[in-house]
């Protein structure tokens, strides 16, 4: 749905810039948002019968709605001629093309970055693949597959139960990666007015994302442990059981925290302690403080924790699944959230919020100007503004090359 009625507070320093996507599933769609909530014209190339996370399930559901916002989409048949031709006009007329296909996929169309600079060599082309060139690189490659070869599903899980992260991790980061490459390069055009191709890959972010543990690795000399049982820098930096079962996030980790941690709760045997006196002799304390805090603390709520944490400036967090931020106060006050309408499945046609993108531009924050589009919703217009006559447009559609 377009929103023309609203003006955003927001700039939008991509306004102007035509960017098409030929993407599927969450990395090549998350560079498109980003372009998108900045003001660009984004329009996505699907499939006749429209891209299959639309139809997605499970864990899968939120796809299309969440990294599709902003968007304009178009229905094209690339396995016909008429269709390739179409696409190949369409990105033609582009200032970015995005797509996250495997290596070659394209190239059979002629929407690769060579056949595509031939035409137009301002034209900046963002893959996104599973691996950048190299020995790796015609591996089918997912989220999943590379945080298990490339250690982060062994530092998220306990030892001998590597664990892949909670979220879509390497396809959201790469598509940033994928956007951060395109603004660079935009920059770049703008001094030599040539065009260039960018790659992301979800392997190598995967690796940049654990390179803190390799630095570790190489500086200490020590593997590092995962995460559940890593060697913590500091004593006060664990999740709680308190009372009532609840659980909670506390922390202290400076001597200067320590001490007011202690005399917020009431531990003043624990600030006296010489064993507890510096965060380093904490930490080696660690065994012997630790069941002693758990121990004190379960007797608290976590409401009353909370507070006291608050007002005293610590670090603390509540445990919140992921349906408990649509109450959350923060966001609610910072307008961090947005409607939008779902283009598809049993709930197509209802309003529902969406988390916006996490910066803002002149004091606010990027809104949603377009809902996520209903498949083929803008077909018509964009062709003809590709010069195809309407009598012409109707031939393709009888024919099934667009929709």
């Amino acid at each position: 749905m377009n929103r023309p009625d609203e003006t955003p507070a927001a700039p939008q320093p991509l306004k102007g810039l035509r960017v098409v996507e030929f993407t599927h599933m969450v990395m090549g769609p998350t560079c498109g948002m980003v372009l998108a909530d900045m003001g660009a014209e984004v329009i996505k190339v699907e499939p006749l019968g429209g891209e299959n996370t639309r139809r997605l399930l499970g864990a899968g559901a939120g796809f299309f709605p969440m990294f599709n916002r902003n968007k304009k989409s178009i229905g094209i048949d690339l396995r016909q001629s008429e269709g390739a031709e179409a696409a190949r006009r369409l990105a033609a007329s582009a200032d970015v093309v995005v797509e996250n296909f495997k290596p070659g996929a394209l190239a059979k169309y002629g929407l690769d970055y060579p056949s595509l600079a031939k035409r137009n060599d301002r034209v900046i082309y963002v893959s996104h693949k599973g691996f950048l060139p190299g020995p790796y690189e015609h591996r089918t490659a997912l989220d999943e597959v590379v945080q298990m070869m490339g250690g982060l599903a062994y530092m998220t899980g306990r030892p001998g139960d590597p664990l892949r992260a909670g979220t879509s991790v390497n396809d959201i980061m790469g598509g940033l990666f994928g956007a951060i490459g395109a603004l660079g390069a935009l920059i770049q055009r703008g001094i030599t007015g040539k065009g260039m191709e960018v790659q992301s890959a979800l392997f190598e972010n995967n690796v940049f994302l654990v390179g803190q543990h390799m630095l570790q690795y190489a500086m200490t000399g020590r593997p590092p442990s995962p995460m559940p049982v890593r060697e913590s820098p500091w004593a006060v930096y664990d999740v709680f059981t308190v009372k009532d079962g609840e659980q909670i996030f506390l922390a202290a980790v400076s001597d200067a925290q320590f001490a007011t941690f202690c005399d917020i709760l009431g531990f003043a045997d624990l600030r006296a302690d010489p064993a507890y006196a510096t965060n380093n002799e904490r930490v080696r304390a660690r065994p012997k403080l630790m069941p002693v805090l758990r121990e004190r603390l379960a007797r608290r709520t976590a409401a009353e924790l909370a507070t006291l944490f608050e007002q005293a400036g610590l670090p603390f967090a509540p445990i919140r699944k992921p349906e408990d931020l649509y109450d959350d106060a923060h966001l609610l006050a910072t307008g961090g959230l947005a409607d939008v309408v779902v283009p598809d499945g049993e709930k197509a046609g209802q309003t529902v919020k969406t988390t916006l993108f996490p910066i803002t531009m002149r004091g606010a924050r990027l809104p949603v100007r377009l809902d996520p589009p209903r498949f083929g919703a803008h077909t018509q217009e964009l062709l003809e503004g590709l010069g195809y006559a309407r009598a012409e447009i109707d031939v393709l559609r009888a024919q099934r090359v667009v929709a």
